[in-house]
Protein backbone atom coordinates (compact mmCIF):
# COMPACT_ATOMS: atom_id res chain seq x y z
CA UNK A 1 0.00 0.00 0.00
CA UNK A 2 1.32 3.33 -1.32
CA UNK A 3 0.77 6.72 1.23
CA UNK A 4 -1.76 8.65 0.36
CA UNK A 5 -3.70 11.06 2.87
CA UNK A 6 -6.49 11.94 0.00
CA UNK A 7 -8.29 8.00 -0.45
CA UNK A 8 -11.97 7.94 0.40
CA UNK A 9 -12.94 6.21 3.23
CA UNK A 10 -14.01 2.93 1.12
CA UNK A 11 -10.98 2.99 -0.78
CA UNK A 12 -8.57 3.32 2.54
CA UNK A 13 -10.78 0.10 3.82
CA UNK A 14 -10.28 -1.94 0.91
CA UNK A 15 -6.73 -1.58 1.16
CA UNK A 16 -6.84 -2.47 4.88
CA UNK A 17 -9.15 -5.30 4.23
CA UNK A 18 -6.86 -6.83 1.47
CA UNK A 19 -3.66 -6.06 3.43
CA UNK A 20 -4.96 -8.06 6.30
CA UNK A 21 -5.89 -10.76 4.13
CA UNK A 22 -3.12 -11.30 2.59
CA UNK A 23 -0.79 -10.70 5.27
CA UNK A 24 -3.24 -12.39 7.78
CA UNK A 25 -2.83 -9.52 10.25
CA UNK A 26 -1.91 -6.41 10.58
CA UNK A 27 -0.87 -3.53 13.48
CA UNK A 28 -2.76 -0.49 13.81
CA UNK A 29 0.82 2.10 13.49
CA UNK A 30 1.80 -0.04 10.07
CA UNK A 31 -1.57 0.80 8.74
CA UNK A 32 -0.97 4.29 10.09
CA UNK A 33 2.67 4.83 8.14
CA UNK A 34 1.59 3.38 5.01
CA UNK A 35 -1.96 5.07 4.47
CA UNK A 36 -0.41 8.59 5.76
CA UNK A 37 -3.41 8.72 8.02
CA UNK A 38 -3.78 9.04 12.20
CA UNK A 39 -4.04 6.37 14.44
CA UNK A 40 -7.96 7.43 15.33
CA UNK A 41 -8.73 7.06 11.35
CA UNK A 42 -7.30 4.09 11.56
CA UNK A 43 -9.33 3.04 14.18
CA UNK A 44 -12.60 4.24 12.76
CA UNK A 45 -11.74 2.06 9.77
CA UNK A 46 -11.36 -0.91 11.49
CA UNK A 47 -14.25 -0.97 14.14
CA UNK A 48 -16.45 -0.07 10.32
CA UNK A 49 -14.69 -2.91 9.04
CA UNK A 50 -15.19 -5.12 12.34
CA UNK A 51 -18.91 -4.48 12.22
CA UNK A 52 -19.61 -5.37 8.53
CA UNK A 53 -18.31 -8.82 10.02
CA UNK A 54 -14.65 -9.32 7.30
CA UNK A 55 -12.39 -8.72 10.07
CA UNK A 56 -11.64 -9.27 13.68
CA UNK A 57 -9.75 -6.27 15.63
CA UNK A 58 -7.16 -7.18 18.46
CA UNK A 59 -5.35 -5.47 20.93
CA UNK A 60 -3.17 -3.00 18.80
CA UNK A 61 -4.39 -4.24 15.11
CA UNK A 62 -6.79 -6.65 12.98
CA UNK A 63 -7.13 -10.52 11.82
CA UNK A 64 -8.84 -11.87 8.98
CA UNK A 65 -12.11 -13.50 10.22
CA UNK A 66 -12.43 -17.37 9.00
CA UNK A 67 -15.49 -18.05 8.18
CA UNK A 68 -16.90 -21.80 7.81
CA UNK A 69 -16.82 -22.18 4.13
CA UNK A 70 -20.45 -23.54 4.32
CA UNK A 71 -21.45 -20.50 6.53
CA UNK A 72 -24.72 -18.63 4.31
CA UNK A 73 -25.72 -15.34 5.57
CA UNK A 74 -29.58 -14.23 4.46
CA UNK A 75 -30.76 -11.60 2.54
CA UNK A 76 -31.00 -9.35 5.21
CA UNK A 77 -28.34 -10.03 6.73
CA UNK A 78 -26.07 -9.16 2.94
CA UNK A 79 -28.41 -6.14 2.21
CA UNK A 80 -27.36 -3.98 4.34
CA UNK A 81 -23.55 -4.14 3.48
CA UNK A 82 -21.87 -2.19 0.66
CA UNK A 83 -24.99 -0.13 -0.81
CA UNK A 84 -22.98 2.03 -2.28
CA UNK A 85 -20.33 -0.67 -4.20
CA UNK A 86 -23.94 -2.14 -4.95
CA UNK A 87 -25.66 0.70 -6.31
CA UNK A 88 -22.61 2.11 -8.53
CA UNK A 89 -22.46 -1.95 -9.69
CA UNK A 90 -26.28 -2.09 -10.84
CA UNK A 91 -26.27 1.49 -12.46
CA UNK A 92 -22.94 0.43 -14.46
CA UNK A 93 -24.37 -3.15 -15.26
CA UNK A 94 -27.61 -1.86 -16.19
CA UNK A 95 -26.01 0.14 -19.20
CA UNK A 96 -25.46 -3.26 -20.78
CA UNK A 97 -28.85 -4.65 -21.46
CA UNK A 98 -30.17 -3.47 -24.73
CA UNK A 99 -34.00 -3.40 -25.06
CA UNK A 100 -35.94 -6.38 -26.28
CA UNK A 101 -33.27 -9.16 -25.07
CA UNK A 102 -33.73 -11.98 -23.48
CA UNK A 103 -31.29 -11.97 -19.75
CA UNK A 104 -31.58 -14.38 -16.59
CA UNK A 105 -31.07 -12.70 -13.18
CA UNK A 106 -29.60 -14.75 -10.08
CA UNK A 107 -30.15 -14.57 -6.81
CA UNK A 108 -28.49 -11.86 -4.67
CA UNK A 109 -28.52 -8.34 -2.96
CA UNK A 110 -26.59 -7.02 -6.30
CA UNK A 111 -28.87 -8.50 -8.49
CA UNK A 112 -31.59 -7.13 -6.50
CA UNK A 113 -30.41 -3.69 -7.20
CA UNK A 114 -30.04 -3.95 -10.57
CA UNK A 115 -33.77 -5.26 -10.95
CA UNK A 116 -34.47 -2.24 -9.82
CA UNK A 117 -32.47 0.17 -12.87
CA UNK A 118 -33.75 -2.39 -15.83
CA UNK A 119 -37.82 -1.16 -14.64
CA UNK A 120 -37.35 0.94 -17.40
CA UNK A 121 -35.77 -1.28 -20.23
CA UNK A 122 -38.37 -1.93 -22.62
CA UNK A 123 -39.28 -5.59 -23.75
CA UNK A 124 -37.29 -7.26 -21.47
CA UNK A 125 -37.51 -11.20 -20.82
CA UNK A 126 -36.10 -11.88 -17.69
CA UNK A 127 -35.42 -15.22 -16.19
CA UNK A 128 -34.85 -15.66 -12.57
CA UNK A 129 -34.49 -17.49 -9.62
CA UNK A 130 -34.46 -15.39 -7.16
CA UNK A 131 -38.05 -14.39 -5.56
CA UNK A 132 -36.91 -11.18 -4.83
CA UNK A 133 -36.02 -10.10 -8.35
CA UNK A 134 -38.82 -11.28 -9.57
CA UNK A 135 -40.86 -8.90 -6.94
CA UNK A 136 -39.36 -5.98 -8.08
CA UNK A 137 -40.92 -6.23 -11.36
CA UNK A 138 -44.03 -7.74 -10.07
CA UNK A 139 -44.40 -4.86 -7.86
CA UNK A 140 -43.85 -2.44 -10.29
CA UNK A 141 -46.79 -3.79 -12.84
CA UNK A 142 -49.06 -3.60 -9.84
CA UNK A 143 -47.84 -0.22 -8.87
CA UNK A 144 -48.36 1.01 -13.00
CA UNK A 145 -50.11 -1.34 -14.48
CA UNK A 146 -49.24 -3.87 -17.06
CA UNK A 147 -47.54 -0.84 -19.26
CA UNK A 148 -46.40 -1.33 -22.90
CA UNK A 149 -43.08 -2.49 -22.91
CA UNK A 150 -42.86 -4.24 -19.08
CA UNK A 151 -40.89 -7.22 -18.47
CA UNK A 152 -42.12 -10.80 -18.72
CA UNK A 153 -40.70 -12.46 -16.21
CA UNK A 154 -40.21 -16.18 -15.81
CA UNK A 155 -39.33 -17.35 -12.31
CA UNK A 156 -37.97 -20.70 -12.28
CA UNK A 157 -39.27 -22.79 -9.37
CA UNK A 158 -37.44 -24.59 -6.55
CA UNK A 159 -36.04 -24.91 -3.46
CA UNK A 160 -36.09 -21.69 -1.43
CA UNK A 161 -32.38 -21.30 0.19
CA UNK A 162 -31.14 -18.38 3.00
CA UNK A 163 -30.93 -15.67 0.33
CA UNK A 164 -34.06 -16.14 -1.30
CA UNK A 165 -32.76 -18.02 -3.87
CA UNK A 166 -34.98 -20.96 -5.91
CA UNK A 167 -32.45 -24.19 -6.27
CA UNK A 168 -32.74 -27.58 -6.52
CA UNK A 169 -34.02 -30.21 -9.60
CA UNK A 170 -37.22 -28.24 -10.69
CA UNK A 171 -34.81 -24.60 -11.36
CA UNK A 172 -32.18 -26.75 -13.03
CA UNK A 173 -34.54 -28.58 -15.52
CA UNK A 174 -36.69 -25.20 -15.93
CA UNK A 175 -33.01 -23.46 -16.79
CA UNK A 176 -31.69 -26.11 -18.84
CA UNK A 177 -34.82 -25.83 -21.52
CA UNK A 178 -33.85 -22.12 -21.77
CA UNK A 179 -31.11 -19.95 -23.85
CA UNK A 180 -30.75 -16.27 -22.79
CA UNK A 181 -28.37 -13.32 -24.33
CA UNK A 182 -26.69 -11.83 -20.85
CA UNK A 183 -26.41 -13.71 -17.38
CA UNK A 184 -25.84 -11.31 -14.39
CA UNK A 185 -24.24 -13.13 -11.66
CA UNK A 186 -24.34 -12.26 -8.25
CA UNK A 187 -21.59 -14.52 -6.43
CA UNK A 188 -20.56 -15.29 -2.98
CA UNK A 189 -17.13 -15.52 -3.20
CA UNK A 190 -15.06 -15.01 -6.08
CA UNK A 191 -10.91 -16.06 -6.54
CA UNK A 192 -8.40 -16.88 -9.00
CA UNK A 193 -7.46 -20.64 -7.14
CA UNK A 194 -11.65 -21.50 -6.85
CA UNK A 195 -13.12 -19.10 -9.20
CA UNK A 196 -16.92 -18.04 -8.61
CA UNK A 197 -18.13 -20.22 -5.44
CA UNK A 198 -20.88 -20.09 -2.98
CA UNK A 199 -21.79 -22.31 0.50
CA UNK A 200 -24.53 -23.68 -1.23
CA UNK A 201 -23.99 -27.01 -2.73
CA UNK A 202 -27.40 -26.95 -4.58
CA UNK A 203 -27.48 -23.30 -5.56
CA UNK A 204 -23.48 -24.24 -6.78
CA UNK A 205 -25.60 -26.39 -9.91
CA UNK A 206 -28.28 -24.41 -10.35
CA UNK A 207 -25.57 -21.50 -11.01
CA UNK A 208 -23.70 -24.15 -13.40
CA UNK A 209 -27.11 -24.21 -15.27
CA UNK A 210 -27.11 -20.66 -15.54
CA UNK A 211 -24.01 -20.16 -16.97
CA UNK A 212 -24.22 -23.13 -19.17
CA UNK A 213 -27.59 -21.54 -20.61
CA UNK A 214 -26.40 -17.90 -21.10
CA UNK A 215 -24.25 -16.66 -24.63
CA UNK A 216 -22.96 -14.28 -21.86
CA UNK A 217 -21.47 -14.00 -18.29
CA UNK A 218 -21.45 -11.11 -16.21
CA UNK A 219 -20.81 -11.21 -12.66
CA UNK A 220 -21.84 -8.55 -10.76
CA UNK A 221 -19.79 -8.54 -7.09
CA UNK A 222 -18.55 -5.78 -4.81
CA UNK A 223 -14.92 -5.82 -3.77
CA UNK A 224 -15.21 -7.71 -0.82
CA UNK A 225 -15.86 -10.73 -2.64
CA UNK A 226 -12.56 -11.01 -3.69
CA UNK A 227 -11.03 -13.68 -2.23
CA UNK A 228 -13.93 -15.17 -0.46
CA UNK A 229 -14.14 -18.88 -1.00
CA UNK A 230 -17.12 -20.86 -0.81
CA UNK A 231 -18.05 -24.42 -0.08
CA UNK A 232 -18.41 -25.16 -3.69
CA UNK A 233 -17.13 -23.63 -6.86
CA UNK A 234 -19.46 -23.57 -10.07
CA UNK A 235 -17.45 -21.63 -12.55
CA UNK A 236 -14.14 -20.65 -13.40
CA UNK A 237 -13.00 -17.24 -14.27
CA UNK A 238 -12.79 -17.94 -17.85
CA UNK A 239 -15.62 -18.64 -18.06
CA UNK A 240 -17.22 -14.68 -17.42
CA UNK A 241 -17.20 -12.34 -19.90
CA UNK A 242 -17.35 -9.45 -17.68
CA UNK A 243 -16.69 -8.55 -13.87
CA UNK A 244 -19.16 -5.45 -12.79
CA UNK A 245 -17.27 -4.08 -9.54
CA UNK A 246 -16.33 -0.97 -7.44
CA UNK A 247 -13.59 1.38 -7.02
CA UNK A 248 -12.52 -0.47 -3.73
CA UNK A 249 -10.82 -3.69 -5.43
CA UNK A 250 -7.48 -2.59 -4.79
CA UNK A 251 -4.63 -3.00 -7.71
CA UNK A 252 -3.06 -6.22 -7.15
CA UNK A 253 -6.52 -8.15 -7.49
CA UNK A 254 -7.64 -5.95 -10.80
CA UNK A 255 -4.46 -6.79 -12.17
CA UNK A 256 -4.78 -10.50 -10.80
CA UNK A 257 -8.30 -10.73 -12.65
CA UNK A 258 -7.68 -8.93 -15.88
CA UNK A 259 -5.14 -11.93 -16.24
CA UNK A 260 -8.29 -14.46 -16.72
CA UNK A 261 -11.19 -12.80 -17.89
CA UNK A 262 -11.87 -10.62 -21.14
CA UNK A 263 -13.56 -7.31 -19.13
CA UNK A 264 -12.62 -5.59 -16.17
CA UNK A 265 -15.38 -3.02 -15.72
CA UNK A 266 -14.90 -0.89 -12.92
CA UNK A 267 -18.00 0.87 -11.87
CA UNK A 268 -17.49 5.18 -11.82
CA UNK A 269 -13.75 4.72 -13.28
CA UNK A 270 -14.38 2.89 -16.86
CA UNK A 271 -16.15 3.73 -19.68
CA UNK A 272 -19.67 1.23 -18.62
CA UNK A 273 -22.01 2.32 -21.61
CA UNK A 274 -19.86 0.24 -24.15
CA UNK A 275 -21.62 -3.05 -24.95
CA UNK A 276 -20.34 -6.48 -23.35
Amino acid sequence: MSENQNLLAEQRRALILDEVRRRGGVRVNELTRKLGVSDMTVRRDLDALARQGVLEKVHGGAVPVVEASTHEPGFEAKSGLELTAKEDIARAAARLVKPGTAIALSGGTTTYALAQHLLEVPDLTVVTNSVRVADVFHAAQRTSGQRQGAATVVLTGGVRTPSDSLVGPVADQAIAALHFDLLFLGVHGISAEAGLSTPNLAEAETNRRLVQSARRVVVVADHTKWGTVGLSSFAALEQVDTLVTDAGLPAQARAEISEHLRRLLVAGETDDEDDV
